[in-house]
């Protein structure tokens, strides 16, 4: 391996890539999937009617964390099912370029997905119950909470996510060809969003993040698309309330 990346995988082929051996499949997908809902399920503690009854700031902060950690926890299950080298799951070195690449991908989805949005926001109304609400109240809540939110979404979850979703999920569908791996493992991402207002926002990032993996044979471009994606959500609160907003 080179200092500046996995050469090999620089431009890898659908064909090489659904005949690895060591690729994840369907137990890794299952295990990781539901070590996320049992991870996820430990939000019930922090909610409005849960035990801890935490204000709305505090539990927007704890959900943002919460999405990146439920993610590795997922992984790490699913890493744990047969103990498979990292790089099965894309987890190795990359190049910058692949990482501008990434970013630029990011951007790109960012625009699909706001045109998509308006366009719901349009003809339907379920962008009046936003599921991502709590991550505005937490942005909102002063420069430390801003900060924070900004960690979490920008950082954590974006890896958690990836780690998870494209890392276990997206590879281990790509036995099946770059079809039913990117179009497949998008699906389940959006899906584990919810059927609400964010599920074609969620499925247009996780079919540029996936094929950004596939291309690139590394996780850390699909990072960097998800990092493009979540950053705007703070990026829109800081220009709209300021950092110290009340």
């Amino acid at each position: 391996m080179s200092a500046t990346g996995p050469e090999p995988l620089s431009t890898p082929t659908p064909s090489t890539a659904s005949a690895s051996p060591d690729r994840p499949g369907w137990p890794e997908i299952a295990v990781g999937l539901v070590g996320l809902v049992v991870t996820t399920a430990g939000l019930f503690f922090f909610g409005s009617n849960g035990p801890l009854d935490l204000d709305p700031v505090a539990f927007g902060l704890v959900v943002a964390a919460w999405s990146g950690i439920a993610g590795l926890v997922g992984f790490g299950a699913a890493f744990a099912v047969r103990r498979r080298p990292l790089e099965a799951f894309g987890v190795r070195r990359t190049t910058w370029r692949w990482m501008l690449v990434g970013a630029a991908a990011g951007l790109f989805a960012l625009g699909a997905k706001t045109a998509v949005n308006a366009a719901i926001m349009s003809f339907t109304d379920f962008a009046d119950t936003n599921p991502q609400g709590m991550y505005f109240d937490a942005a909102g809540g002063g420069a430390l909470p801003l900060a924070l939110t900004f960690l979490f979404l920008a950082v954590l979850t974006p890896i958690g996510e990836e780690f998870l979703f494209r890392g276990v999920v997206t590879n281990a569908l790509l036995r099946y060809g770059p079809l039913v791996g990117v179009l497949g493992s998008s699906a389940v991402f959006a899906l584990f969003h919810g059927f609400n207002f964010i599920l074609p926002s969620a499925f247009i990032v996780g079919v540029v993040a996936a094929e950004v993996m596939r291309r690139s044979g590394s996780i850390w471009p699909a990072v960097a698309v998800h990092t493009v994606n979540n950053t705007a959500l703070p990026l829109l609160v800081l220009l709209t309330q300021g950092a110290s907003g009340a």
